[in-house]
């Protein structure tokens, strides 16, 4: 009780369960310095990447259950894996406490210049037309850019083929040289490919537009009424962290996001602050599980480890 009502006393580290440099870490590092300023400690990122950010998050479930140990966890941590993996080493709800929704970030669809395609609409017709001609990349089996394609293939009533890659930029280097026909990707990483032309974008793939893009449609307005599909950061920490922690956490996480240099850090990311209590995140997570469980089972998307 008395290490509770001291927190924190020393360091706080969030693990990032991918590789340094990619959105998630770049997230991170956008906000753990002002988090550590009005914490009044040392807040540091470890990267722990692999299997989709399975280890990760196993890592951190794993962890002293003291609030010092924090997992930046994604819509693949706590939404997909959950579902496309046979065997995981932790459980999205059982395993973690909510803390809070950092970040939202729509993916943008974007296709081949070569593509005869100049909307969303127009993706969906030619697909039409041409059943299992056209084909998609991803980050790999069962990643988030992936599960999203499955769903516009299904909401849309098309057959496209999935191209997996090892990251987002082979994918958008095939992409670009016409080996794949579309993709999902961040807005971060097809900012510059869009503004330059060399890439052709379709639509956002979030419910409302992005504040980056504001003058991009999304694709629910333009192609398909109801899809709705982000890419979403948030911390939680091991099951079982005192309440006393992850209730100050959450306030400080809310304070930092009501900055201005963490506003503008995340926009220029092309992601925006969200915020909310324990409970927001929360519900945010059971509506990840639920959304994927149909794509996954229909699609027969597995790993196994």
């Amino acid at each position: 009780m008395a290490r509770a009502a001291d927190y924190p006393s020393q360091t706080i580290k969030i693990v990032v369960p991918f590789p340094p440099g990619g959105g998630v870490d770049v997230v991170a590092r956008v906000i753990a310095p002002r988090l550590g300023e009005l914490l009044g400690q040392s807040v540091i990122i470890e990267n722990r990447g692999g299997a989709g950010g399975s280890v990760g998050a196993t890592f951190v479930a794993q962890a002293p259950r003291d609030g010092y140990t924090l997992l930046m966890g994604t819509a693949s941590t706590h939404g997909t894996n959950p579902n496309v993996y046979t065997k995981l080493g932790y459980d999205p709800v059982r395993d973690f406490v909510p803390v809070a929704l950092i970040t939202s970030a729509p993916l943008m669809l974007v296709a081949n210049n070569e593509v005869p395609v100049k909307t969303a609409a127009d993706l969906i017709a030619l697909a039409k037309t041409k059943p299992g001609a056209l084909s998609f990349g991803s980050y790999g089996t069962g990643s988030n850019n992936h599960l999203i394609a499955e769903l516009l293939n299904t909401m849309a009533g098309i057959q496209t083929n999935h191209i997996p890659y090892r990251g987002s930029a082979p994918m958008m280097t095939d992409l670009i040289g016409g080996r794949i026909q579309f993709a999902f990707d961040g807005v971060a990483a097809t900012l510059g490919y869009i503004r330059s032309g060399t890439v052709r974008s379709l639509g956002v793939s979030s419910a409302q537009r992005s504040a980056v893009l504001p003058d991009e449609p999304t694709i629910a307005e333009s192609a398909v009424p109801g899809f709705d599909a982000t890419a979403w950061f948030a911390l939680f920490a091991p099951a079982g962290t005192p309440k006393t922690a992850v209730d100050l956490l959450n306030s400080k996480v809310n304070a930092a996001l009501a900055t201005a240099e963490v506003k503008e850090g995340f926009l220029k990311l092309g992601n925006e602050p969200v915020g909310g209590g324990p409970d927001v995140l929360a519900a945010k997570v059971q509506s990840e599980l639920q959304k994927w469980t149909t794509i996954v089972r229909e699609k027969n998307i597995r790993i196994d480890q």
